[in-house]
C-alpha cells in the first residue's frame, strides 16, 4: 500500500476504494474491481491502484467518465427472515437479504449483522457514519431480542444473564431481561444488550447451561419492526435517524416502499 502523505488539517485523505464506499456508490469490493478494470480516473488519469491516495475536496474522480458524486443518503428496516444472510451474495448460492431489496439494496450496507438461524431488525444504509455509531459498542447503542430457550429457565439463570456471563472473549455488560412466560419445556425472554459480540445472545444462553431454539431482534435502540410483515422493509422516519445517530442528519431520500412497487 502506498505511503500516506504527510498530514496536513485541511486535507480528507481516503483510498481510492475507500472514496467510493464513503460516497455510497458501491461497495469497496466493487470499487476494486472498477478500478482495475481502467474505469476510474483520478484528475483525468486512469488509476488502477486501489489504495491509492485521493483527497476528497481536491480531486476529481471519475467512473466512466461520471463524476463521483456522494449518494443520498438512504436508510431502511428489513424484517429479515430466518435462512437469509446478511451479505450481498454466497459462493454457495444460499438466500441473501438483498433479494427481499429489489434494486433499492444495491449501494446499500447492512448496519451489524443477524446469522443465518436469526431474524428481526436489520438496519440497511448508505451512510458509513451512521452505520459506524450504531454499531460501535462504545456508544451502547441498545440491540433487543425475543428468546426461545431450549430449557425452562431458573431465576438464578436469568439474573446471570443480566449481570454479565463470562464467554471466551471476555465478561458480557449487564443486560435488561424479562421473563415474558414459560411453557411445558421452554423459557421466552426479552434481553436488551449493549454490544454486539458474534453470535453473542447465542453464546450466553450456552453460558447458563441452556441453548437458544429461536431468535429474533425486535428493536435498535428506540426502533422497533412493529406492525412490519416479515420478509418486507420500510424506510426509517427522520426522527428516527437522528435519535440513532445522535445528532441532525440531511434529508433522508425516499426509495419507494415494497407496497407501492408494481407486480
Amino acid at each position: 500500500m502506498p505511503k500516506k502523505p504527510a498530514p496536513d488539517e485541511k486535507r480528507t485523505l481516503k483510498t481510492l476504494e475507500r472514496a467510493f464506499s464513503k460516497a455510497g456508490a458501491g461497495s469497496r469490493t466493487e470499487a476494486r474491481k472498477w478500478i482495475a478494470s481502467g474505469k476510474v480516473r483520478v484528475n483525468g488519469k486512469v488509476i488502477q491502484n486501489a489504495d491509492h491516495w485521493v483527497d476528497l475536496e481536491r480531486d476529481k474522480i471519475t467512473l466512466d467518465g461520471k463524476p463521483l458524486k456522494a449518494a443520498s443518503k438512504s436508510y431502511i428496516l428489513l424484517y429479515k427472515p430466518k435462512g437469509y444472510l446478511t451479505t450481498y451474495r454466497d459462493p454457495e448460492g444460499r438466500p441473501t437479504v438483498y433479494a427481499l431489496l429489489g434494486d433499492v439494496g444495491k449501494w446499500l450496507h447492512p448496519v451489524g449483522r443477524l446469522d443465518l438461524d436469526t431474524s428481526g431488525l436489520l438496519i440497511l444504509t448508505n451512510d458509513n457514519d451512521f452505520a459506524e455509531r450504531v454499531t460501535n459498542p462504545e456508544h451502547k447503542v441498545a440491540k433487543t431480542y425475543q428468546i426461545k430457550a431450549s430449557t425452562v429457565l431458573t431465576d438464578e439463570q436469568i439474573e446471570r444473564l443480566a449481570q454479565g456471563v463470562e464467554l471466551s472473549d471476555g465478561m458480557t455488560r449487564p443486560a435488561v431481561v424479562k421473563r415474558l412466560r414459560d411453557g411445558p419445556k421452554h423459557t421466552f425472554l426479552e434481553m436488551t444488550i449493549t454490544e454486539g459480540r458474534n453470535r453473542q445472545v447465542r453464546r450466553m444462553l450456552e453460558a447458563v447451561e441452556s441453548k437458544v431454539s429461536k431468535l429474533v431482534r425486535t428493536a435498535i435502540g428506540p426502533v422497533r419492526i412493529g406492525e412490519l410483515p416479515i420478509g418486507k422493509w420500510r424506510n426509517l422516519s427522520e426522527d428516527e435517524v437522528q435519535v440513532l445517530h445522535g445528532e441532525s442528519t440531511k434529508r433522508v431520500r425516499r426509495p419507494r416502499k415494497e407496497s407501492e412497487k408494481g407486480d
